[in-house]
């Protein structure tokens, strides 16, 4: 009961995956999204290296602009 009601409210939120599969828009899979987030964890544990936190987000910004040709 509790679940379905959830769902009921939420609706709005679940993502119609068929939709987005069958237009082509997206692939389905969060293995890049994991890949790239370990990728990123990674760097930020080199030995040696001194990363500000505040600075994280400017970093990460840049390098998305930078993948997406939109420097």
């Amino acid at each position: 009961e509790n679940f379905c009601r959830y769902l009921e409210i939420h609706r709005h939120r679940i993502v119609n995956y068929n939709y987005y599969q069958q237009e082509e828009i997206c692939s389905i899979a969060s293995g890049a999204v994991e890949s790239t987030v370990k990728q990123i964890d990674r760097r930020l544990k080199i030995s040696g290296a001194q990363w500000n936190e505040e600075n994280i987000p400017q970093v990460l910004k840049h390098r998305c602009a930078y993948l997406n040709n939109s420097l």
